[in-house]
């Protein structure tokens, strides 16, 4: 290194604000050993000059850099990645003919099926281990290297990783960045860390039929989260797996190739019918329990689709002979002045007692005794309930629907037993991959449509969105994902082919955040990601769709 490059200046931002000049011209991975000590967890990744890279790269200066560890969204996204990747090494130097399916996350951890003969054992699961815990201590380099789409296909079939080939043609730069650990070449469209010696923290659960790759979380970048049972939700991923093989494909570069061949329709056509099947057997199901089922409740994170999921189920519950009375949550809001507040002091209005529970029973149970009440409808601009002469009292074959946040949680209708409630819990579970190596996080699907809606109906851009994601986020652990196992039954509300009509509406939406804003990292990481895809003309989604609470045109909005 000549004394010219080494005495380039950059400027690093340390965790408590602190600036910290030091030399430039080196890569990143030098510059943050001389920092480390800063930050609480090991240091992955990097913002120069607010654009994510990743250690192995050289700054020449002058730029500001904020390193990026495990305590950090984007830091952890990058330690996951490279952990996949290394599972998949070791796989692949245990049983060079498996085949490697990353599939969905499940319990804090990401389930993943080797197809192999015989088929996957417990104690393939601890060879992989023991495998990835070798390929650590020997802290190998993960290399990363630039090549043409046509070497990079070579690369592929040799592998025998035909999905990453076929995504290749529908592929718009004319190179890919191939990365490495020992003899196996990869790509998993994003940054890894430098070295496997960086991987510290991961454990490996055999679930038959495949096994669950463990990491800790950003909150605790040192701890592996303990281990919960969720059946209901690995049976929905299975239920969408099948959907998937009934439409044929389960990866975007397979999709494309159907939309390529002007398949598209079907394609639509075949999603929303499985999705009408499985509300009209939700239906049946409430059905059947008729006499003893009193109050319906739907409950799930945003954007979700929930509103009008509950439009389609009143539809099939007509069908049944019920007619379900909706009642709105909202409603029920207590003054503003009696709202809880947050830990920044502000009006916290998903805290459960933002709800006047005692009211809210109260009418339930009069409701359901046969008896009239009034409903009272909440002034938001005044921020306190009035009453307007609505008066409701129910008929025979007439359930309540309600729809919200804690709709799953016992404490919102304690006065109602148990057995009269039916509880669905309804979520965008994504389980198309890009390629079998490479999953959709269901958390960015939601994320696009409701950047997607903001924008078309509530006056709000991209940027504000993003902003306050992490809110929401934390709002749907705090308050539903950990007793969404406490529902009757759940429903996926992801349709398959949606990221390919929402791509048209979110790219230009996401190309408006610029550099200087902290979102910008999130907005590329998207606009990447929908690079992807074959767009689909949104007039082919049906009017009754759950796309189209976030599109627009729905039958069931005015």
């Amino acid at each position: 290194m000549s004394n010219k490059q080494s005495s380039i200046e950059v400027n690093v931002l340390l965790p408590e604000g602190k600036v910290k000049p030091l030399a430039g011209g080196r890569s990143l991975l030098e510059i943050s050993e001389e920092v480390s000590t800063y930050y609480p967890s090991p240091i992955v990744a990097a913002l120069v000059d607010n654009k994510l890279d990743e250690l192995s790269s050289v700054v020449e200066g002058p730029v500001v850099i904020k390193f990026l560890d495990l305590t950090t969204m984007e830091g952890m996204r990058i330690y996951r990645r490279s952990l996949t990747f290394l599972l998949i090494t070791a796989v692949h130097e245990l049983f060079p003919e498996a085949v490697v399916k990353v599939e969905h996350s499940l319990s804090k951890g990401l389930y993943c099926e080797i197809e192999k003969n015989p088929e996957l054992t417990e104690e393939d699961v601890a060879a992989i281990e023991k495998k990835m815990w070798q390929l650590v201590d020997r802290d190998l380099p993960i290399k990363k290297r630039r090549a043409s789409l046509r070497e990079a296909a070579q690369v592929f079939s040799r592998q025998r990783f035909d999905d990453k080939v076929y995504l290749l043609k529908f592929w718009k730069k004319d190179y890919l960045s191939l990365y490495s650990i020992s003899n196996l070449e990869d790509t998993l469209y994003g940054y890894h860390v430098p070295r496997t010696g960086l991987l510290q923290r991961f454990a490996l659960k055999y679930y038959r039929p495949g096994l669950i790759l463990r990491f800790p979380d950003k909150h605790d970048p040192f701890t592996i989260p303990p281990f919960i049972e969720q059946p209901k939700l690995f049976e929905v991923f299975r239920e969408a797996e099948r959907w998937g093989a009934i439409l044929g494909f389960d990866t975007v570069g397979a999709m494309n190739s159907l939309i390529k061949e002007g398949q598209g329709l079907d394609m639509i056509h075949v999603a929303e019918a499985l999705h009408e099947k499985k509300i009209a057997q939700i239906a049946d199901m409430i059905s059947k329990r008729r006499d003893k089922i009193s109050v319906i409740l739907i409950a799930g994170p945003s954007s979700s689709g929930k509103t009008t999921f509950a439009q389609r189920l009143r539809t099939q519950l007509l069908v049944n002979g019920i007619r379900p009375y909706p009642i709105s949550i909202d409603d029920y809001f207590v003054d503003r002045e009696h709202t809880p507040l947050d830990e920044s002091n502000n009006y916290d209005f998903e805290h459960i007692e933002a709800i006047d529970l005692a009211l809210f029973n109260e009418h339930l149970l009069q409701l359901i005794n046969g008896e009239e009440i009034e409903v009272p409808i909440f002034n938001f601009a005044a921020g306190r309930r009035e009453y307007h002469g609505r008066r409701v009292r129910l008929e025979k074959n007439q359930p309540l629907i309600i729809e919200g946040i804690h709709g799953l949680n016992e404490q919102l209708t304690g006065s109602i037993p148990r057995d009269r409630k039916y509880k669905i819990y309804i979520s965008a579970l994504t389980t198309l991959n890009i390629d079998r190596h490479t999953r959709i996080h269901t958390t960015d699907t939601r994320l696009l449509r409701r950047i997607v809606r903001d924008a078309q109906f509530r006056g709000t851009d991209a940027l504000e969105t993003i902003r306050r994601w992490p809110l929401v986020r934390r709002g749907e652990e705090k308050n539903i994902f950990r007793i969404q196992e406490e529902a009757d039954v759940m429903f996926n509300s992801a349709l398959v082919y949606e990221l390919a009509v929402l791509k048209g509406f979110a790219e230009p939406l996401l190309k408006k955040i610029g550099p200087s804003e902290a979102e910008y990292v999130d907005a590329r990481r998207l606009l990447a990601f929908l690079s992807s895809f074959m767009p689909l003309p949104s007039r082919d989604v049906p009017s009754n769709s759950i796309l189209r609470e976030f599109i627009g045109e729905s039958c069931f909005f005015a």
